[in-house]
């Protein structure tokens, strides 16, 4: 009896002994040449190589090591990789969520503070595969886009006022067409200088004059595409033509900057397609890409009353409803560079209840990310649900973003102006397939638990 209590009592320290000969096993380890290469290799090398927009080059070892300590805090604060989304708050499950896991984070730091040991050089890490800084995107999923829509050429000065470029190019489309995917891409040194490239549809109508069909895509700086998910059709038509509308802003901002005059500045929309008559293959329902306006109270027109004080803050707040059930497919806020923070949520009046779905709390104007839902999890409203849209902005030194907080900030499109907007991709439902998806939702909730018991 006395030697089982003697061992009872010896429980705690021989658990501590235990776990921290864990940690010491764990964190040797942790080195270059093992695990804390391949986090630096699948998250940091896509932009931090030659010819990225990552200011320097995460290659290999010798390129890292001054670098542990920053690359330590920055991680740490989840300030990179440059994904701006909070944990722990609403829909968590995004396609294309560059956040690292909080045990990627904690290996990290663990190494750093350990001295950033390479290890063993006989089991050297295989150098990255590194992507074309000009590849695009999704090709590695979905292969070379199906089609090509070139802008007009334009040569940026380096200093100056903004700069805009409004035309229309042919979209070479024979047939009506469904996006699986869309990216839009400033060639080369261009992406320094363009801060948005909004693209519109336009088709020729019976009169035989061109109109507005709807919304192509948007790009911000730092902005990586978009995929439209099955079942639901965003059509480009035939015989239609691409309406740009480009904002150029001479000298860049943000981390890409090259400070010089960009020659023969051209953006691409690349596409990809689902198969010809994809639209005919059981019900597919229509989704498309708006933009969403967020207004000061009383303000009648999209920026109108938009006025932030010198060394001040400002809100906005905007609501919108739909009187049919959708399914809230993807969310990007939009602003300029004193906004800094944004939330998305559902207000449902029957209940009162209100649900939140995403929040932004460290937005940066360089990097515009369009926050896409998994399928299980993309938010289903229906019919008089409200969104609601919020948007905060800080004109104040602490700041980094302001280039001047004594300055009053109004309104506008110009990149030392503000805007308060958000882009939305919604499919749009009827009662039917409403129902039906949250049937299957529950369905598989019910699958979960029964298999977790």
């Amino acid at each position: 009896m006395r030697v089982v209590k003697s061992l009872l009592g010896l429980a705690p320290l021989l658990l501590l002994v235990m776990h921290n000969t864990s940690i010491a096993q764990s964190t040797d380890q942790l080195v270059y040449n093992g695990e804390i290469g391949r986090i630096i290799n699948e998250n940091c090398v896509v932009c931090h190589q030659q010819g990225g927009i990552g200011p320097m080059q995460f290659e290999t070892y010798d390129q890292v090591r001054p670098w542990a300590p920053l690359i330590q805090y920055k991680v740490a604060n989840r300030q990179m990789p440059p994904y701006a989304y909070d944990q722990h708050i609403g829909v968590q499950d995004l396609i294309g969520d560059w956040r690292l896991q909080q045990d990627e984070i904690d290996k990290i730091v663990a190494w750093v503070d350990a001295g950033a040991p390479l290890g063993d050089p006989e089991n050297a890490l295989p150098r990255p595969d590194l992507k074309d800084p000009n590849e695009w995107n999704f090709a590695a999923e979905l292969g070379q886009p199906d089609l090509i829509v070139a802008s007009v050429s334009m040569d940026i000065p380096a200093n100056g006022n903004d700069l805009w470029s409004n035309h229309n190019v042919s979209s070479g489309l024979t047939a009506d067409r469904c996006i699986k995917a869309v990216q839009v891409k400033p060639r080369g040194d261009a992406r320094a200088v363009v801060h948005h490239a909004n693209s519109s549809v336009q088709t020729i109508n019976e009169e035989g004059k061109l109109e507005r069909y709807g919304m192509l895509t948007e790009y911000a700086m730092g902005k990586w595409g978009e995929k439209v998910p099955e079942g639901v059709c965003r059509t480009l038509p035939a015989n239609s033509e691409i309406s740009w509308s480009i904002h150029m802003f001479p000298g860049g901002v943000g981390p890409t900057a090259q400070g010089q005059m960009i020659k023969d500045n051209v953006v691409e929309i690349g596409l990809w397609f689902y198969d010809e008559g994809y639209e005919t293959t059981g019900k597919v329902y229509k989704q498309d890409l708006a933009q969403y306006d967020i207004q000061f109270e009383g303000a009648e027109l999209r920026n109108a009353k938009m006025v932030i004080p010198p060394n001040g803050y400002s809100m906005t707040q905007g609501f919108h409803s739909f009187d049919h059930p959708v399914r809230i497919d993807s969310f990007q806020p939009h602003g300029h560079l004193r906004m800094n923070a944004a939330t998305l949520e559902i207000f449902y009046p029957e209940t009162g209840r209100t649900e939140e779905i995403s929040q932004v709390s460290n937005w940066s104007a360089t990097w515009h990310h369009n926050h896409i839902y998994g399928p299980d999890s993309a938010p289903l409203l229906p019919a008089g649900a409200v969104l609601v849209l919020k948007q905060w902005y800080d004109n104040t030194a602490s700041n980094p973003n302001n280039p001047d907080p004594d300055q009053w900030v109004y309104g506008g499109s110009r990149t030392g102006d503000e805007m308060s907007h958000a882009w939305l991709a919604i499919t749009h439902l009827d009662d039917e397939g409403y129902e039906q998806l949250v049937a299957e939702r529950k369905a598989k909730e019910q699958r979960v638990v029964a298999g977790n018991d």
